[in-house]
């Protein structure tokens, strides 16, 4: 695979403040990347630094073997070849959908430019709208053709700043997976910058969870959920509880739920005060189980149900059920503790 885009030890102030410190991140040829954490992590500017933006006070970024970026050097945008999706998508009120879409095609010839405008609307679907206004459109439209425009010069790399944020729930989850597919139809390399971890689920290959100006964890979505490799992270994707607990053996730990045997081993000294991650699918609904838990919240989530349930100890968990065990507050329901995976941090 053909190395896009490497960002190496960058470093970037405001005034004196340390916004981004030492990120790094490697991107090959048709990846999709997701920059995922809470606001004001610095993962915009991340994003800012690579379009161009924003100066890096060290380290380097390099698009396709060249340096554009650097102490002080930056390449101007608009010579990086790079595609942008705003989190307001930034269309042309005055221009019509085709227009909007080939404003970046000035280079073509009239001939190539309405040939490439018309393949970009027939790969968002919106044939039908090439003549329409922006204020025509819905959200949805408008974030289609907003893709379609960074996708039409065929760019080495494509960035999207919180692209579905302004869409309903719905809309966003459908949205997400379907630029995904009119990404990977292109062979399109991206990054996603988010505070939303299904939208980077749903997006990304590949997935750089940011804390205060640096990258915790770079992983898959599989990886980041059931292996987090730091506290935040493993508070920060999916939900959970965390149980506190003493490590017997380095792959036993001892429970107020009872001492669990892991699919882990950890080095630390026996006895060692630990916190346990509990996730909702480790507490499972068994008519036969041996743990007892009274329902003190539900959340209906169509398919599913997520409780929380406290148990005789005081302690509170979570758990997904089937929506069709339809339990009220303050039921009583049989539960087992069965973890998949046994994730702890050492207190």
């Amino acid at each position: 695979m053909q190395l896009v885009l490497d960002v190496k030890n960058i470093e970037c102030r405001y005034q004196q403040r340390v916004a981004v410190h030492d990120v790094s991140l490697r991107i090959n040829d048709g990846d999709l990347f997701s920059l995922l954490g809470p606001s004001g992590c610095g993962k915009t500017t991340v994003l800012r630094a690579i379009a161009g933006f924003e100066s890096v006070s060290s380290g380097y970024i390099s698009l396709r073997n060249e340096v554009v970026s650097k102490t002080g050097y930056t390449k101007p945008p608009e010579n990086r070849h790079i595609g942008m999706v705003f989190q307001d998508y930034a269309l042309f009120p005055h221009m019509d959908v085709q227009d909007n879409i080939g404003f970046g095609l000035r280079d073509l010839s009239s001939q190539d430019r309405k040939n490439r405008i018309k393949e970009m609307l027939k790969i968002v679907d919106l044939n039908d709208y090439a003549d329409r206004y922006v204020h025509e459109l819905s959200g949805g439209q408008q974030q289609r053709i907003a893709l379609a425009r960074a996708l039409a010069p065929k760019p080495d790399l494509v960035l999207m700043d919180e692209p579905f944020s302004n869409l309903d729930v719905e809309m966003r989850e459908y949205l997400s997976q379907e630029v995904r597919q009119i990404l990977k139809s292109q062979g399109a390399t991206g990054i996603l910058v988010t505070h939303d971890q299904l939208e980077a689920f749903s997006v990304a290959d590949h997935i750089g969870v940011m804390n205060q100006g640096e990258i915790v964890q770079n992983d898959t979505a599989y990886n980041l959920y059931h292996s987090p490799n730091n506290h935040f992270v493993a508070d920060f994707i999916g939900q959970g509880v965390f149980l506190e607990g003493t490590l017997l053996a380095p792959d036993k730990i001892e429970t107020p739920l009872g001492i669990i045997k892991g699919d882990r081993a950890y080095d630390w000294p026996r006895g060692s005060k630990v916190r346990l991650l509990i996730r909702p699918d480790d507490i499972v609904h068994d008519e036969q189980g041996n743990l007892v838990g009274e329902v003190c919240n539900k959340a209906f989530k169509g398919a599913e149900i997520l409780y929380t349930l406290r148990l005789s100890s005081g302690i509170e968990v979570l758990s997904l059920f089937p929506s069709h065990h339809n339990y009220e507050v303050k039921e009583r329901v049989k539960i087992n503790f069965a973890p998949d995976h046994m994730v702890a941090f050492k207190v």
